[in-house]
């Protein structure tokens, strides 16, 4: 019977069979990878196509997947790092999915997470032109601003306490760059987890003595109450996501580092972004507003839908 031969010891030549079988499956390996990386490259694309020309696209899970998260974390990558190399500057990171209920909505069981670049923060009352955005949301987060570095695979949140400086209350501004928000884990994530700004407010706290589960918190647009929630709704309390981000992102090669600001999830449910000002009062930390504006020169984005067809409950935070 003719096969395969034996693997030849080092120094020795392989068989004809054996190199046969060894270049055809070094050639399928090439092949797979070759469709691997174009698969990633052209949802790069689409959602830079989406981003420049301000109109949404299709999703970009029919080209990567529904389910594989390591191929939309490599997108997200492509697009950070081509930001990257025109000049802008990682600032921070933000965490998405803290929800339970958005969880099951999404059908997986841990957050997500993006990155948080240099023209993305505003601070407290600063007009933010809704021209920049395609469909924009807001809610309202606990912002964590690092002292020390978090770089463990095991963190926990006694290092999460230990390494936050201080914490801010915070707006944050989630964009996404599909159409009407049709969204998956895997679209969102490639997305740079669906983020768009982030409104800092300028009141400072540390943690010593504050338990984080217990703000209550308070979303008013133009006076009216719009959205409410508290810390327990994100992952149980905040310091709990940002120990999970820690883990996450040092297992990917990329900790967090002293002085990066950390989007801890919402608070709330998510809401259209509309112009005027969005005021969010967090009980023991303080209150923040984004204050939304359209210039003339910044005529509304393509694909934004109305809101009863968008997620409900902080999808992409």
């Amino acid at each position: 019977m003719s096969g395969p031969s034996a693997p030849a010891w080092p120094g020795e030549e392989p068989t004809a069979d054996a190199a046969g079988a060894s270049r055809s499956g070094a050639d399928a390996a090439r092949v797979s990878h070759a469709a691997t990386d174009a698969s990633w490259s052209a949802a790069d694309a689409r959602l830079l196509a989406a981003a420049r020309t301000g109109v949404a696209c299709a999703p970009v899970r029919e080209l990567i997947g529904e389910t594989n998260q390591d191929a939309a974390y490599a997108v997200q990558s492509l697009g950070i790092d081509r930001l990257l190399a025109d000049g802008r500057r990682i600032v921070g990171r933000k965490i998405g999915l803290t929800s339970p209920a958005v969880q099951a909505q999404f059908g997986v069981y841990s957050p997500d997470y993006g990155v948080l670049l240099d023209d993305m923060v505003f601070a407290d009352r600063e007009p933010i032109d809704l021209g920049r955005f395609l469909q924009p949301r807001v809610e309202a987060e606990v912002a964590f601003v690092l002292g020390h570095d978090l770089d463990s695979e095991t963190a926990n949140v006694a290092d999460v306490i230990r390494a936050t400086e201080f914490v801010l209350p915070a707006i944050e501004v989630v964009d996404s760059r599909i159409a009407g928000w049709d969204i998956r884990i895997t679209d969102t994530i490639a997305d740079n987890a669906s983020s768009g700004a982030v409104v800092l407010g300028t009141t400072s706290h540390r943690l010593d003595g504050l338990d984080l589960a217990d703000v209550g918190m308070r979303l008013d647009h133009r006076g009216e109450p719009v959205s409410v929630g508290s810390g327990a709704a994100c992952l149980g309390n905040p310091v709990i996501a940002v120990a999970w981000l820690a883990r996450a992102v040092a297992r990917h090669g990329r900790p967090l580092r002293a002085g990066e600001v950390i989007l801890s999830g919402a608070l709330g449910p998510m809401v259209a972004a509309t112009e005027g000002v969005f005021h969010a009062r967090l009980a023991g930390l303080g209150e923040v507003r984004a204050d939304f504006i359209r210039t003339a020169a910044a005529p509304a984005a393509t694909g934004t839908v109305p809101s009863s067809t968008a997620p409900t409950e902080g999808a992409a935070a």
